[in-house]
């Protein structure tokens, strides 16, 4: 059972280079709620995971679950539980998903057992806001925001990851049917750039927010 709060905890999801910290940036900085950020560059297996996936992938997920789940206990702490509303950059369960894709079996198996027991209590966000893309979108951006390890990543790699994103949602709606999902394309939306697309994302978050009678 995973802790009870009134407050907004909005997490941003999606591929990588999906525009995620820049979407709940603004977010966090319209609304004035707190921003959670995951730790991405201080993870000292991610660029040699790049190169070798096959023979970093454990190091990698380990490092990830680890700091996440502590930076969620935090989180809940010291803002849900005291009425002070979150918007994340990420959710816990892309956890699952990576390591699914890229640990062998006896390892997956390991980790998904460390996974369960860390994440059993951890606060879940009430409102998820998937962003999905393009392949050539997303390589774009890549190349554009200039992350050198990230120069590395098998195009195959970031497809398999986007359609496993696809997949984690719709699972993740016939789980927690509780917790709404905004979709966007970011095809079709620059949030960044374009004042009416962000103004499009913040209406329905709102709504959501309003509809779920949760403490602004």
């Amino acid at each position: 059972m995973s802790q009870q709060y009134d407050a907004p905890f909005i997490a941003v999801e999606g591929p990588i280079g999906v525009g995620k910290t820049s979407l709940a940036t603004m977010l966090a900085h319209y609304f004035n709620y707190k921003l959670l950020k995951e730790i991405v560059d201080e993870n000292p297996f991610l660029s040699k995971f790049y190169e070798n996936i096959a023979e970093w992938s454990f190091q990698t997920e380990m490092f990830f679950l680890c700091n996440r789940y502590k930076q969620l206990e935090d989180t809940y702490d010291n803002n849900l539980s005291r009425g002070k509303a979150v918007v994340s950059d990420y959710h816990i369960f892309k956890n699952l998903l990576f390591a699914k894709q890229t640990l062998k079996q006896d390892h997956f198996d390991k980790y998904d057992r460390i996974y369960r027991i860390l994440t059993n209590d951890l606060p879940r966000p009430n409102i998820i806001i998937h962003l999905h893309a393009s392949l050539p979108t997303l390589l774009n951006r890549i190349e554009q925001r200039g992350r050198l390890m990230e120069q590395a990543i098998d195009p195959k790699y970031l497809q398999q990851l986007s359609d496993d994103y696809h997949q984690f949602i719709k699972d993740h709606q016939r789980v927690y049917p509780d917790i709404p999902i905004l979709s966007f394309n970011g095809d079709k939306l620059d949030f960044v750039n374009n004042k009416d697309d962000f103004n499009r994302i913040v209406d329905q978050v709102v709504e959501l927010v309003k509809k779920q009678e949760l403490l602004f």
